[in-house]
């Protein structure tokens, strides 16, 4: 196995519409592949997908649907099946963050948002993953986060749905082994895009560095591009080393309390 080959394919990107997503399509759509742009906003979706069909000629399709909605994976597989279309590739990324002590939090968003970052991804997986594995020269990219390494205090459902996310992805990968199908689990940490606006706070990203959907995206592809790719991938070096750090040098109780450390100062600069 050497670099993926993206043309004649047709990838699934779920939250098309901004940030990773949008820059996933992008990448991709330079590689050559076919795409089908999942998100809620549909003139973001119909500019990208004219942008990017001209610019590289490839076919872009986009769905429009709220993938917190029960039974997500089932109801595209059905859209795409109408429409005659076939998916070789999908990146789960489609997701959002609440910030906040977990015992003020909105008990409905609390449940939107493991709607939409936990059952999403397991059903859209599901729907489509022997499709993938049939083609055997694709990719299954899910989006998870560093906030999965780790208790993370006032994001603390976020970065639980993030750990799931991670260990489902890291089974899949020893699961697809022989069939072609290369999978990766991406953890970004503090990235520049929409995902604050919606947090409501940059204190959620702790002070650190924000990344660019660029260095993230191309981390992946990266990845996927060696042989033998491995189950998960840390975007930007600073983040690996925490990790690292996280997992070797300290207990996962001193790493959750300097979490906490972090998010409290970064909540008092901003404020």
């Amino acid at each position: 196995m050497g670099v993926v080959d993206y043309r004649g394919q047709s990838t699934l990107v779920t939250g098309a519409s901004s940030g990773l997503g949008e820059e996933f399509a992008r990448q991709l759509a330079r590689r050559g592949t076919d795409l089908v742009l999942v998100a809620r906003r549909q003139d973001r979706l119909d500019a990208l997908a004219e942008e990017l069909s001209s610019q590289h000629r490839v076919e872009v399709h986009t769905v429009v649907q709220d993938l917190g909605e029960a039974r997500s994976g089932e109801r595209l597989a059905a859209e795409l099946r109408g429409r005659g279309l076939a998916v070789t590739s999908l990146v789960n990324n489609a997701g959002f963050a609440t910030f906040g002590p977990f015992h003020e939090e909105d008990p409905a968003r609390l449940r939107q948002e493991i709607a939409l970052d936990v059952s999403a991804v397991v059903d859209i997986s599901r729907a489509f993953i022997n499709d993938l594995r049939s083609h055997g020269r694709g990719v299954l990219v899910n989006v998870a986060s560093m906030a999965a390494y780790q208790g993370t205090p006032e994001m603390a459902v976020y970065g639980a749905t993030k750990a799931f996310v991670l260990s489902l992805t890291e089974a899949l990968w020893v699961e697809s082994k022989g069939t072609g199908l290369r999978v990766i689990a991406l953890s970004p940490g503090a990235t520049r895009t929409e995902f604050f606006d919606v947090v409501g706070t940059e204190a959620a990203a702790g002070g650190q560095r924000l990344q660019s959907p660029e260095e993230v995206v191309s981390t992946a592809l990266r990845a996927l591009d060696r042989g033998n790719p491995p189950p998960s991938v840390i975007a930007g070096r600073r983040n690996r080393i925490m990790a690292a750090a996280g997992r070797h040098l300290l207990s996962r109780t001193q790493v959750t309390k300097g979490i906490a450390r972090m998010t409290r100062r970064s909540a008092a600069a901003a404020s």
